[in-house]
């Protein structure tokens, strides 16, 4: 039977003397930045608008990273080199543990990681509406989201690292991230509307409050200077700074979502993090690929909703006899995801009748 693991803190690894992970966690947080850097100060040097072409490349070399990576861990924990054999508890029996192989591993990054990417779509929509209502030109998009997803990288390993104390020393938890989930997906099936307000965002009006907003765009500079009432120039935020804001924060909201979800898949610290992080570094290529296109994905929406409610449902069932298996789950994910794309594109949506006059 494939196990879930309740522990395997980045706290407990780092004190089971296994100087190897923590050299390779430093390993690949040094690669991510190096593929950021290249990415902002080489590739998007200079403030462009990326086009649909450059986009799919982006997006194709991302994925397969991603997806690539599945064989890394199935190398890493087949040979306990990960773990140097080190074993951690089961959820639901308390006293056992056992060490993951090289097969169940790469099952579970690869579920963690179609999750979080399938997750993170509807995360486009709400990016969308933002740079809509502060009209951000197309050419600057790529450095807000550059600084939004290096944020939300930052956001979320904090998440994970809280998420996998919480659920090794508190096993119960779990019961409460799958109720979260499930009652998460019947918000969102209910809700109606993006339910976004820029102008009402509290971070937004705390930003009004210590600087003055400029009206105008100044390149792609967060901050600017502008003539006050007594003609003084002052320090002053652009509208890029608010976009950039509320792209951290719609991310971190999200996040309250996804994180929990894949805690469902798995307890391993370093699968939970490596697949968080290859589905939201490429997030920023999915939206300059699909952005045109998101109002056509209507049947998303409804697999994200049942992708949510199965998610939290094998969470609850996660200490018991009918708990679901890592296979089962990545197949029912991907199905779900693949029914709601095809379901869009097969059926799409019809024209608005013309109003009579």
């Amino acid at each position: 039977m494939d196990h879930a693991l309740s522990g395997g803190t980045l706290l407990t690894l780092a004190q089971s003397a296994q100087p190897g992970l923590i050299w390779l966690y430093a390993g690949f947080i040094g690669l991510v930045l190096v593929f950021l850097a290249l990415d902002l100060g080489v590739f998007h040097r200079s403030a462009h608008v990326v086009s649909v072409k450059e986009a799919a490349a982006w997006s194709a070399i991302w994925m397969a990273c991603g997806l690539g990576f599945t064989l890394f861990v199935h190398f890493a924990y087949e040979t306990h080199w990960l773990s140097a054999g080190l074993s951690v508890p089961i959820v639901g029996q308390p006293g056992e543990t056992m060490t993951l192989d090289g097969a169940t591993a790469a099952k579970q990054y690869l579920t963690g990681y179609v999750i979080e990417k399938s997750l993170s779509v509807d995360n486009l929509f709400v990016i969308a509406v933002i740079f809509s209502f502060f009209a951000v030109p197309a050419k600057y998009q790529h450095r807000v989201l550059f600084w939004g997803i290096l944020g939300a990288l930052l956001m979320r390993g904090m998440m994970i690292a809280l998420g996998a104390v919480l659920i090794q020393r508190f096993g119960w938890i779990t019961y409460v991230f799958g109720g979260f989930l499930i009652l998460t997906g019947v918000k969102m099936a209910l809700v109606k509307g993006e339910g976004v307000h820029p102008e009402r965002n509290i971070l937004v009006r705390a930003v009004r409050a210590v600087w003055p907003v400029s009206p105008h765009y100044d390149g792609q500079r967060f901050m600017t200077r502008i003539p006050g009432e007594d003609g003084v120039m002052r320090r002053a935020a652009t509208p890029l700074l608010l976009a950039l804001i509320l792209v951290e924060f719609t991310d971190m909201v999200f996040a309250v979502d996804s994180v929990p979800a894949i805690f469902a898949i798995t307890g391993d610290p370093f699968i939970v993090f490596t697949s968080n992080v290859f589905a939201v570094l490429g997030l920023r290529s999915l939206y300059f690929l699909l952005a045109n296109m998101l109002g056509r994905f209507r049947f998303l929406k409804p697999a994200l909703v049942l992708i949510l409610v199965f998610v939290g449902v094998k969470m609850l069932l996660v200490h018991s006899a009918y708990k679901i298996d890592t296979a089962v789950s990545l197949a029912v994910v991907v199905g779900l995801l693949g029914a709601g794309v095809g379901a869009s594109l097969l059926i799409p949506v019809r024209p608005a009748a013309p109003r009579e006059t």
